[in-house]
This record gives C-alpha cells, sequence and structure tokens, in this order.
C-alpha cells in the first residue's frame, strides 16, 4: 500500500492550524458581524488563510488520488479541509475503510447561501435561482403599463439610480412597481442606488435652441415610419422625455383638430409640414415625413382640413441644444475648479485657448500629482494630468477616436490609483437617505473605498429604519478591490448585505485587461462569504439598447449565471433584453450552480442516432 498519500496530510493540517489562528486573530473584528453573519463571517477568515499560500501543486497531487483538489471548497472551507485530511488517513491506511460520516457543517454551509441570497434580493422566479435587476428608465413614472411589462417579463428587482430623476419620479416609479407586483402575484424588490463621490463634467454652454425632427428610413432612404412630435402649451410645464416637444400658444391647441396641418419654413429655408393625427388632453400629436429643424419663434401656419382657415403662430421656448467638447489625440483639455461652462478650444488672434470644462465635485484638487491617468466618458477618452494647480488640472488627451471623441457635460471623470480624500457620503446622498429609507428594500453604496464608508452609512440608517434595509457594496474602485476583505466584514455587521460588481468604473480603474480576473475574485471572496453577488454593467448592451446583442454580450451573460443577481440598464428594447436573458439564464443552471459543473446527460454524446 502507498504511503505517499500520508505525505500530504502534513499540508493539510498546516492549512486548517493557518485557518483556525487567523479566526483567531482577527476574533475583534469577527465578533462585530450581525449574529445571522456569524458562522458566515468565520468561514470568510477561514478562506482568506487558504489563500495566502499557493496550493496549486498540492491541488495537483490531491487530484491524482481523486480526493478533492479544494477548488469548490469556498463555502465551507474547514469541513473540506477536514474531509481531505480524514480520506488521506482513509487512503493511507490509518483509518478502517468504511463509510466515512459527512460533516454536519457541509449542509449547514450549503443551506446558509440561500438564505442570505433571498434576504436581500428576494424570492427566486420558478424556474431561475438567478435574479434579474433593470434600471428603470425616466418613463417609469408616467407609464404603469410599461413598469408591468417588465415585472411580467422577468425583472426581480427595480433599481432606481438616484443620480436621475428626483422624490416625486421616484415615488411614482416604486408605486408602479409594488402595483404590477401585487397585480401579478411576482415578488419585485426595490433597490435606490447612492450617487456617491462620482467625478463628473459640469455643463457646457448652451447651444442654439433648435430641435431636429427626423422620421425613419432604410438604407436607400425610404421612410420607415414618420416621427412623432408633441405640441403642448408654452406655459404648462411638461414632464415626459420620450417624445420631442413643442411648446406652442394654448389658442392653437384649443383651435386644432385631427386632419389639420401645420405649414413653415424650418431653419435651413426648406418648406415642411406636420399632420395632426391626435388630440387629447395635453395637446396634440404631429407627424413629420421629412426632416425639419425647428427653432424657437419659428412661424408656422395651422391650415384647417375642413373650412380652410388659417391660424399663425409662433414656437415658444425650445430648451438649448448641447455642443460637445471634440477632443482628438493630443489636444488638450482643462478640468476647472470654478463652475463656469464648459467650451471647446478657441483661437483669437494667434492665441489658442484649450477646451475647458468644470470637474464636480472639486475635490479633486490638490490631490493628484503631475503624470496620473486621467480617464472621461466611462473611458472613451483617455488622457494624463500635464500640470496640476490649486484650481485647474491641464490633461493631455492620449487616447480618442480618429475623428474626435465627444465630451459632453454630465459625464464620468476616473483618476484611476489616485489616492483621494472625500467624504464617502456625499450631502445629496444624506438627503436622499430618509426617502430610500422609507421607500425602498435595499440601497446601493457606491464608490466604497474602506471600512469606514459602510460604518458611516450604518450610522446614518439608524437615524430613519427599523426594518432591516438590505445594503449593497458597490466595488468600482481599485482602492476597493484592495480593502474587499475588511469590507466584507464591515458590510457583515449589517443584515441583509451584498456586493455588486460594478464593472464599468471597475474596468476604468483597474484597467480593462485585468477585469476579469478581479471579478473571478470578487465572486471567489463573496462566495466565501457567503455574500450575495449582483454582476453588473453592460449586459447584453445590445440586445437593450439596439435589439442586436454581440456574440460576445452573449458569451458574458452566460458566465453572468454565476452570480445571483444579473444587473440589466434601461433601453428601447429592455422588454426583448429581459426575455433573452431570463431564456439563458434557464438554460445555464441546466449546466451550471455557480463555478461547478452539472453533468446532466447531453444529446451530443450519442455516438449515433437513436444511442442511449
Amino acid at each position: 500500500m502507498s504511503t505517499e498519500p500520508l505525505s500530504l496530510a502534513p499540508r493539510i493540517e498546516d492549512l486548517i492550524t493557518r485557518a483556525v489562528a487567523l479566526e483567531s486573530r482577527l476574533a475583534p473584528e469577527l465578533s462585530l458581524v450581525h449574529p445571522a453573519y456569524e458562522a458566515s463571517a468565520r468561514n470568510l477568515v477561514h478562506y482568506l488563510a487558504l489563500r495566502q499560500v499557493d496550493i496549486r501543486a498540492l491541488q495537483d497531487q490531491l487530484a491524482r488520488y481523486g480526493l478533492s483538489s479544494l477548488g469548490r471548497a469556498e463555502q465551507h472551507v474547514l469541513p473540506s479541509l477536514r474531509a481531505v485530511a480524514t480520506a488521506i488517513e482513509a487512503i493511507g491506511g490509518k483509518l478502517p475503510a468504511a463509510p466515512l460520516a459527512q460533516d454536519p457543517a457541509f449542509a449547514a454551509s450549503l443551506e446558509r447561501m440561500p438564505r442570505h441570497v433571498e434576504a436581500l434580493l428576494g424570492g427566486r422566479r420558478r424556474g431561475r435561482n438567478t435574479r434579474i435587476m433593470v434600471t428603470l428608465p425616466p418613463e417609469a413614472a408616467e407609464n404603469p403599463a410599461m413598469v408591468r411589462d417588465l415585472v411580467a417579463t422577468g425583472m426581480d428587482i427595480a433599481r432606481i439610480n438616484c443620480a436621475h430623476d428626483t422624490g416625486p419620479d421616484w415615488e411614482m416609479m416604486i408605486r408602479h412597481v409594488r402595483q404590477a407586483s401585487a397585480e401579478l402575484g411576482v415578488e419585485c424588490r426595490i433597490v435606490m442606488d447612492l450617487v456617491g463621490p462620482k467625478f463628473r463634467t459640469g455643463d457646457l454652454v448652451p447651444g442654439p435652441k433648435v430641435l431636429r425632427v427626423q422620421p425613419r428610413r432604410d438604407a436607400l432612404g425610404r421612410l420607415i415610419a414618420p416621427k412623432r412630435v408633441r405640441f403642448a402649451a408654452e406655459d404648462v410645464p411638461w414632464q415626459g422625455k420620450k417624445v420631442a416637444v413643442v411648446p406652442v400658444p394654448q389658442e392653437l391647441i384649443d383651435h386644432a383638430a385631427v386632419g389639420d396641418e401645420v405649414r413653415f419654413t424650418d431653419t435651413r429655408g426648406r418648406k415642411r409640414s406636420l399632420s395632426v393625427v391626435e388630440k387629447d388632453d395635453r395637446g396634440l400629436v404631429l407627424e413629420a415625413h421629412k426632416t425639419a429643424y425647428l427653432a424657437t419663434g419659428t412661424r408656422m401656419r395651422l391650415i384647417k382640413d375642413k373650412s380652410g382657415d388659417r391660424l399663425k403662430f409662433l414656437v415658444g421656448e425650445l430648451p438649448p441644444v448641447e455642443q460637445p467638447i471634440i477632443l482628438r489625440t493630443g489636444d488638450a483639455l482643462v478640468l476647472e475648479k470654478s463652475v463656469r461652462l464648459g467650451e471647446p478650444a478657441r483661437t483669437e488672434d494667434e492665441m489658442a485657448e484649450p477646451a475647458h470644462i468644470t470637474c464636480l465635485p472639486g475635490d479633486i484638487f490638490g490631490h493628484l500629482s503631475p503624470g496620473a491617468p486621467v480617464r472621461l466618458n466611462d473611458g472613451k477618452i483617455e488622457g494624463f494630468a500635464e500640470a496640476v494647480y490649486d484650481d485647474s488640472i491641464r490633461v493631455r488627451i492620449t487616447g480618442a477616436k480618429p475623428s474626435g471623441s465627444r465630451l459632453r457635460g454630465n459625464r464620468s471623470i476616473n483618476f484611476p490609483n489616485a489616492e483621494l480624500h472625500y467624504q464617502g457620503l456625499t450631502a445629496a446622498d444624506r438627503g436622499n437617505l430618509e426617502f430610500i429609507a422609507a421607500h425602498a428594500d435595499a440601497v446601493d453604496l457606491s464608490f466604497i473605498r474602506d471600512p469606514g464608508d459602510i460604518v458611516a452609512l450604518h450610522t446614518e440608517l439608524a437615524r430613519f429604519r427599523r426594518e432591516p434595509l438590505g445594503i449593497i457594496c458597490k466595488i468600482e474602485t481599485e482602492r476597493a478591490f484592495r480593502n474587499l476583505p475588511r469590507i466584507l466584514l464591515a458590510a457583515m455587521r449589517h443584515y441583509p448585505a451584498g456586493v455588486m460588481i460594478a464593472r464599468g468604473d471597475l474596468a476604468i480603474e483597474c484597467g480593462w485587461e485585468r477585469l476579469a480576473e478581479i471579478q473571478e475574485e470578487i465572486l471567489w471572496l463573496c462566495e466565501a462569504a457567503q455574500l450575495p453577488v449582483i454582476w453588473a454593467t453592460q449586459v447584453l448592451e445590445g440586445e437593450a439598447k439596439k435589439g442586436q446583442p454581440t456574440r460576445a454580450e452573449i458569451t458574458d451573460a452566460a458566465m453572468s449565471q454565476r452570480a445571483d443577481c444579473v444587473m440589466l440598464n434601461k433601453g428601447p428594447q429592455i422588454i426583448s433584453a429581459i426575455r433573452m436573458l431570463d431564456d439563458i439564464m434557464r438554460r445555464m443552471e441546466q449546466h451550471q450552480s455557480r463555478k461547478s459543473s452539472r453533468l446532466r446527460r447531453l444529446s451530443i454524446s450519442d455516438l449515433w442516432p437513436g444511442s442511449s
């Protein structure tokens, strides 16, 4: 009988000793976790001890004897190590060849994870374990039918981003979700996303007050569908964002009827017309069959269909069209602390002034060093800090489209690797927390850096909420990734809690080439902590926005099934995206449970038709 397996026993015992010792060393932090997370927190610490050493050679040796290579030990580290130790002794002849009793800690560890997931994310859909989260569009505040369709199609969690809309809009969105959930008999949770200390560009100098009306055409220029425009009374504020709205006198709306025609000369001198196709209590709906440009003050005539009467009127005040800054490789851009409107570069009297735009908030100034990388507009524009002053940063652009990349207002600014000093909870976040605590099921905490940010949120929530409000830690910076173990332990002081892998900012902060490795490590640690994970950013983005996913997006969606929840962003084809993701999830769950393969029968394993 071979004695080689017994030579592995000391290495397994060393891993067990390490795990127990680290648990003892971190006892003060473990004592702070919520009672529901006590065992989960200890398991996380055991996993950290396991991953402090390289055991790849040991794994290969264990696999040769048909033993567990510890590759799936995340949820039950000590029970797995002890089971391997017992099996080694049995193979080496030190134990009788009798059936080994199962460690009850295995079963207990496997039961905890589903319980924690349901506490934060709600119950599972029939036939699908992974939940689907959807970011609600602005129309959700005014269109209950659309929200009902989202829930009916497969939305399990509705996400409201506090960076957009206002309290009354959020309240209507939540009302529509709750109503749809009750009508359909399907649970749908509400998660609200705190903005956090995200750096963004300020407003730009207003462009012309012009509205482009453009019908849809095919590749040959043939009309597919006319463009719809709404005429609304100019003295009544308009809340909708889905259709083009033209402010006009109330007299025109009162006088017009379906079948009437509006004629005008657009800003280019082209003669155009619009047909009235609907009239309701909010105004008129008209259709355009040719592209037209309307401006504030454009002269128009209403031609009555029946009588031929004419009514002259002027277009009211249109909102200005934002004129983006075009940046090319080699250009300079000045990020400013002062709140002045951004402008493109200008050249006057042989003196060139580079493009400039405000950076909000201004906390970055004084903390950045020359040479530091700068990323703009979700990483689509790259550069570095060429010069840093107390009130401005001169950025040299190193990466942009050959034709120039557009930079607009309210776009993201990232400073990868910079040690920034700012408050985790902004004044706006604190102002929104009372509403969130009263209406939502969970809150996303953005731009976490260290455990102190989570403790600050716990302190604030204690002022508003008695029932447990779920907390989701968004991991989107390199600093948060480096501090992940202690962030998880801090999150576990509150029940329930979870993690979102915010892959957009995380990729910008840590580097695109590292994203796959980083999200894998986050999944490992969260599974060890038995905390639910949300896989977010650009899942089926092509399907949601254009109705056509890329092949890579399909693969990404299939891989996302390893998380407990997958987030879809809003888009015109969001219903189709939910349906597609739901189908992918149901199929993948036949093959994969987290990172463990499930070996159901494969039809392609048949060597010839009819074999079994």
